[in-house]
Parts: structure tokens; C-alpha cells; sequence
């Protein structure tokens, strides 16, 4: 928070030092990192000297002023007598400085008051004028209304006090500073019967939305006329502004009825932002919706169903893969072993061998899975639910404006203009982003199926638009199973084919991540044709978040053994490696890169692609070079099943290398457990290789040793 500077408030500090300090001090009344309705003004200390207190009261007093050009959409009355006020005590202020008389010290004490009351009106105008804050300024139209009157009344009281007797100011001055006072004693200042009739409107509006009554739209346009929220993006930034506040009063222990309230408000400007703002004013918007790759598709949002073991249908805690190439819970399979079973449970296939090797790359995605929606697994029941605090509707008239923009946006999907589909798609877009409620209306409403149509628009922003909202649906489980339902899937591997921009295809390789997420349809996406080569030509060409999820989708690919040769047949690992050796990575990409490749390492077909490139250089260079655990995990894992599948020769090439086993050792103690364990293994493995190589050479050397002997 910017306040004053400190040096203000601090005894005994030069006046050289302090007018330094305060010729900045304009700047730093931005107020911006401020929370709103918060004033935290901070009182003079008395030795303050009188041209160190004007140096600082005279500039606060202009900003004050500064706010009559601005437009107030409440306290429009108050805020203008306010300033009017403040401008004739300026003109005072002005005077007493130009005069350069010796003041006492009560009147030095009634100036530090009047600084005391000014920063606070201050904060006050700020608020008033906030961008984005006009609704929420509205429904505290009595709280304000209230603060204005204790603001006036302590001004009132420093004014009071003050021995006007005592300046040596013009008379005019003196006799304008007086009306200020008695005005200030007189003022009511009480909320503007305005404000308190457009905020009776939006309080019945939001009635009727918790009793499931669409409100008149008349009566909703008056509600943002009085606002003047004229334009979509106005709108949106008063979402986005309630939505902030939401954030801070979940995290914090505010008053528990204020979050409804909010949501109620996000409820009312989101329909507002829907259904009366036809046109979208704001052309880059859409592109700035995703501007974050970074979570969009992370292995933590599998789905918790494929986390449970075909035997026990519980969580699996330590995943294994048998022969047969099908994973279960360790304890699960050995039970079933134990009993004298000899086939896979899942396929029925014989077990070749009773072998059960450790599904360490699951094993990590659910761990992650898990700690990032906040799901214990030790919990007894163990069930997988997501506990987001959007599952659930923040209050019955959020909701209900929900359900009834939920079914506008679908019907302007169907049945609109061109236009009026893709601003639909964008809506849809933007509400589904990160909010579980939104996308169970919207899937209710229907709003799939015509997003589906529109994946063949040969306008590059409507398709970019409805691809990005089905990527969003597809998170929600009936959203997954109503796009495969509905025939979607061919369409989405058409935009991430031959989508129209780089955009829309990754939004695609996205869509492609998330529906593989339930088992049947990866074996699906596999056994289509194109879906494979067109994810790893969008690895060749995409954007950084393009690569990167055209590389989580083959991942989630992957956790389907049948599509392993499949990948390794579209070429993968040459262009993995490639792109491990590019400079233009971003950390994550190569830890998702790595992560491909440790699975593609588990299987011989897949260590032996590995090996024909440069990877393995590579790999043991970024073990020892990356700040990154999850990289130099995925590291330790690839070189372990190198070694395991690729046979002692690869064993050979990293004995060589002398930096290593200094990293692997360094990982026992500083790595990750999965880390530790893998660099454990690794070093058994090496240490085997030495001391075997040793004994050949021993066994070799002993007969040239005897024959020199009998020589």
C-alpha cells in the first residue's frame, strides 16, 4: 500500500530530508494497490515543521480537486460539494504559505487535522471513480453516505479550532474559510435519493433472480443507464472487479454474507454482459482470455475415475503394470496372484511373468492430481470430488441468472446471425473458463451440439472462439461425453488439423488432452488415423502453448499402452529430442517433454527410439544442469529405463561420463522421494557395471600374468 512517505511521520527529521520526501508525494496518492472502502490515512506527527506540512497538504489538496473533471456514477452530490470545499481551503493553504509568517503550534496542529481528513477524502474519490467499481460503489451508497458525514464532521472540528485570529491572511480568505466551516456544520450530506432508487432497482432485479423470475430488460438497462455501463467491455471490467473482490473476501474472514452478495452481483453483470451488450468492443479481448498456458492443460486435471484400480475400484496409492501391459494397485494385483490366478483381470490374457514394475509416472501424475485439488489420500472413503468452490453456485440468484444466460447463449448459438453465434461462443467461452457451475448450466442448456457446428466456420474468430469454449466444457465430465457423444471428436481433430489459426489448433491439442482423459476414448482418439500425426505436427509448428499441449494430449495418449506404438510410429521422439535441444523452451515444456519420454523409456520399442537419437546426451545434461525437481525426476526415471531396457551398453556410456554419479548422489539427498529412489537404482546399476568390469579384467589378466611367470 502506498501511504505517505514515512519520514513524514517520523520525529526529529531534517526539513531538508522531509521536502525531498514530499515533492513526490502526488504520486503517491494512486491509492491503487490500496483494497477498496479501506482508508488508511496516517496523522502528522506533531513536530512537524509548517513548510514541511504545506509542502505536503497543498498537493493533496490539488489531487482532491483534480476529481472534478472525473465522472462520479454515485455520490455525484456529496463528492461534488466535497471538492468545492476542499478547493476554497486550497486557495487558504495557498495563502498561508505565500505570507511566510510564524504560526503557532495549535495552529500547525489543526493543519496536521484538516491532512488527516483530506487523505481520507481522498480515498474516498478514488473509490467513487474507480474503474470497475461502479455497481459494487452503488449498493454501499449508505455506507458512503455515512463515512462522508464523519469525514465533514472532523473537518468541521479542525476548522472549529482553528486561530483564524492568529493568520495573517487576507480577510476575503479568512471569511471563505468560515462559510466552509459553517457549511460543513450544516451539511447532512445524506445518500443522493438517486443513488438509493437505481440501487432499490438492482436489489428487486436480484429478488426476482433467487425466486427464478427473468427480470424485464428495461429494467435492467436502467439499472446500468444510471451506471453508465454503455459498452461491453465496461461491463466486463465490472465483473472482473467483483470477481477480485470474491477472491480476497473467500481468502480472508469478511463478513460471511458478502460473498453471496458478490456472486449475486458477478450473477447480474454477467447476464448483463450476455444479453443487452450485443456488440464486443473490445477486439482484443479474445485474445488475451488464454493468455495463460501455464495451467490450461496440466496432468494434474486427469480424471480421478482412471485413478482407480480395475480390481478394487479404490485410488491406486502404488500403481504396477503386469505383462500384459495393464496397471493395478500393488496390492490389489498381489492379492489376485497370491490367490493362484494366472491372467490379467482386465484383458484376460495369460501373465507371462509375475513381474510387477512400478508405474512411477502415474504414480506422480495422481499424487499431483490430488495435492492440487486439495484431495487426501488417506482418507478412508477415498472419494475423488472436486471440492472447488465454483462447483457450487456462490448464491440462489447467481444461479438462477446462470440458468437463464445459460439458455440465452444456447438459443443465440442456434438460431442467431453469424455475428451473434460468435459472440455467443466468446460469452460461453469466457464464463466456462474457470468456473464448474457455469459449465454444468451451460452443457444443460445445450449449448455443445451448436458449438460443434460452428468448428466448421470459415471465420477464424467465431471458430477460435467456439473451439476454446468446447475446451473449456470438455473439463466437465458430461461435457467430455457429450462431444464424443454428438460426433464431436472428428471435428476437433479438423481445427487441430487444419484450423484456421495457431490458436485454435492448440485450443484443439487441449480439447484432445481433456477427452483423453476417460479410458475409452483414448483408445478411440488412438485408433483414429490423423489424431496422433496431426498432435505432432502442431509440435513442429505451434506457439510455445501449442507445443506444449500437443505434447500433455500425446501424455494423456500414452496412459493407453495401445497407442505406444502408435506415437513412436508418427516420429515423436526425434522431434521430442529436437525440441529438448531448442533454446526456446520454457521450463514446463521440457518437464512435459521429459515426462512423454520417461513413459515412451518404460517399453523396449520406446528406450530403443530413444537411444537412436541424442537424447541420452541431452537427458544427462539437463539432470545435471536444471534447478527444476520434476525435470531432474523425470531425468533419473528416463536413464533408469534406458539402462533397464537398453542393456549394458547404455550402462557403458553413462559409466563414462564422471559428472554423474556426483548428480545422482547429490539427488538421494536433495531430489524428490521418487527422485532419491530412481537415483538409488541408478547407482546399484553403475556400481554392478564397475565392479564386473573389474572382474573381467581380472579374470583376463591372471593368465597374462602366469605366462609372464613361466617365461
Amino acid at each position: 500500500m502506498s501511504l505517505l512517505p514515512h519520514q513524514f511521520y517520523v520525529q526529529n527529521q531534517s526539513s531538508s530530508v522531509l521536502s525531498h520526501t514530499i515533492a513526490s508525494m502526488a504520486q503517491k496518492f494512486d491509492g491503487c494497490d490500496r483494497r477498496i472502502l479501506t482508508f488508511p490515512a496516517v496523522r502528522p506527527c506533531e513536530s512537524i515543521s509548517l513548510a514541511t506540512l504545506l509542502s505536503s497538504l497543498i498537493p493533496l489538496s490539488r489531487n482532491i480537486c483534480n476529481f472534478q473533471s472525473k465522472h462520479f456514477a454515485t455520490q455525484r452530490r456529496n463528492s461534488r460539494e466535497i471538492i468545492r470545499q476542499v478547493s476554497i481551503l486550497l486557495m487558504f493553504f495557498e495563502e498561508i504559505r505565500d505570507c511566510n509568517s510564524v504560526l503557532s503550534h495549535s495552529v500547525i496542529l489543526c493543519l496536521s487535522e484538516l491532512h488527516l481528513s483530506f487523505q481520507k477524502i481522498l480515498f474516498l474519490l478514488e473509490d467513487c471513480t474507480r474503474d470497475g467499481a461502479r455497481i459494487w460503489m452503488l449498493t454501499k451508497c449508505e455506507f458512503l453516505a455515512s463515512h462522508v458525514r464523519m469525514i465533514i464532521r472532523a473537518l468541521a472540528t479542525a476548522l472549529d479550532v482553528l486561530p483564524l485570529s492568529l493568520i495573517d491572511v487576507d480577510f476575503e480568505i479568512k471569511e471563505l474559510v468560515e462559510l466552509v466551516l459553517r457549511q460543513s456544520r450544516k451539511a447532512e450530506f445524506e445518500p443522493d435519493p438517486d443513488d438509493k432508487l437505481a440501487s432499490k432497482r438492482l436489489l428487486a432485479i436480484l429478488s426476482q433472480f433467487e425466486k427464478g423470475i427473468e427480470p424485464d430488460l428495461n429494467g435492467v438497462k436502467r439499472v446500468l443507464d444510471y451506471l453508465q455501463i454503455k459498452s461491453w467491455s465496461e461491463c466486463n471490467m465490472e465483473i472482473k472487479f467483483l470477481e477480485e473482490e470474491i477472491a480476497f473476501s473467500e481468502s480472508s474472514n469478511c463478513d460471511e454474507t458478502e460473498v453471496p452478495f458478490l456472486s449475486s452481483l458477478v450473477g447480474f453483470m454477467s447476464y448483463s454482459r450476455g444479453v443487452i451488450f450485443e456488440a464486443l468492443d473490445d477486439q482484443n479481448s479474445a485474445n488475451r482470455v488464454d493468455a495463460r498456458c501455464s495451467t490450461e492443460t496440466h496432468f494434474s486435471c486427469l480424471n480421478p475415475e482412471d485413478f482407480r484400480c480395475p480390481i478394487s475400484l479404490e485410488l491406486m496409492l502404488d500403481p504396477v503394470t503386469v505383462s500384459t501391459g495393464q496397471t493395478y494397485d500393488r496390492s490389489s494385483i498381489q492379492k489376485w496372484l497370491k490367490a493362484g490366478n494366472k491372467l490379467c483381470p482386465k484383458t484376460g490374457e495369460r501373465l507371462t511373468s509375475t513381474e510387477l514394475v512400478p508405474n512411477s509416472i502415474l504414480r506422480k501424475v495422481i499424487k499431483k492430481f490430488y495435492a492440487n485439488n486439495g484431495i487426501s489420500l488417506s482418507k478412508s472413503e477415498r472419494q475423488s470430488r472436486d471440492i472447488s468452490r465454483t462447483a457450487a453456485p456462490g448464491s440462489p440468484a447467481a444461479a438462477e441468472a446462470m440458468k437463464f444466460l445459460s439458455r440465452f447463449l444456447s438459443s443465440r448459438l442456434a438460431f442467431g446471425t453469424n455475428q451473434q453465434k460468435n459472440k455467443a461462443a466468446y460469452e460461453i467461452r469466457l464464463l466456462a473458463k474457470s468456473n464448474i457451475f457455469n459449465r454444468s448450466c451451460l452443457i444443460k442448456a445445450g449449448s455443445v451440439p451448436p458449438l460443434l457446428k460452428l468448428l466448421c466456420s470459415t471465420d477464424a474468430s467465431t471458430q477460435e472462439n467456439a473451439i476454446a469454449a468446447l475446451l473449456k466444457l470438455s473439463k466437465y465430465a458430461s461435457g467430455k461425453k457429450l462431444i464424443m457423444a454428438r460426433g464431436g471428436l472428428p471435428s476437433v481433430l479438423a481445427v487441430l488439423e487444419h484450423g484456421l489459426s495457431l490458436e485454435a489448433r492448440q485450443s484443439a491439442a487441449a480439447t484432445i488432452f481433456y477427452l483423453s482423459s476417460v479410458k475409452e476414448y483414448r483408445k478411440v482418439i488412438g485408433e483414429t488415423a490423423e489424431a496422433i500425426p496431426a498432435l505432432v505436427e502442431l509440435i513442429k509448428e505451434g506457439t510455445t502453448c501449442g507445443k506444449k499441449n500437443a505434447v500433455v494430449a500425446i501424455f494423456g495418449l500414452l496412459l493407453l499402452p495401445e497407442n505406444h506404438q502408435k506415437v513412436l510410429e508418427a516420429g515423436t521422439v526425434p522431434l521430442l529430442v529436437e525440441r529438448l535441444a531448442s533454446s526456446e523452451n520454457t521450463e514446463q515444456l521440457i518437464n512435459d517433454t521429459l515426462a512423454v519420454l520417461a513413459m515412451l523409456a518404460e517399453n523396449v520399442e520406446g528406450a530403443l527410439a530413444i537411444l537412436h537419437t541424442t537424447a541420452l546426451h541431452l537427458i544427462t545434461a539437463i539432470l545435471q544442469t536444471s534447478s527444476s525437481q520434476t525435470a531432474k525426476e523425470y531425468c533419473a526415471s528416463t536413464l533408469l529405463s534406458l539402462c533397464i531396457n537398453g542393456g549394458v551398453e547404455v550402462v557403458a556410456v553413462l559409466a563414462k561420463d564422471s559428472s554423474l554419479m556426483p548428480r545422482l548422489f547429490s539427488l538421494l539427498t536433495d531430489g524428490t522421494a521418487h527422485a532419491s529412489k530412481k537415483a538409488r537404482s541408478l547407482i546399484k546399476i553403475m556400481h554392478n557395471f564397475h565392479e564386473t568390469s573389474s572382474l573381467r579384467w581380472m579374470s583376463s589378466a591372471a593368465p597374462r600374468a602366469q605366462c609372464i611367470q613361466e617365461r
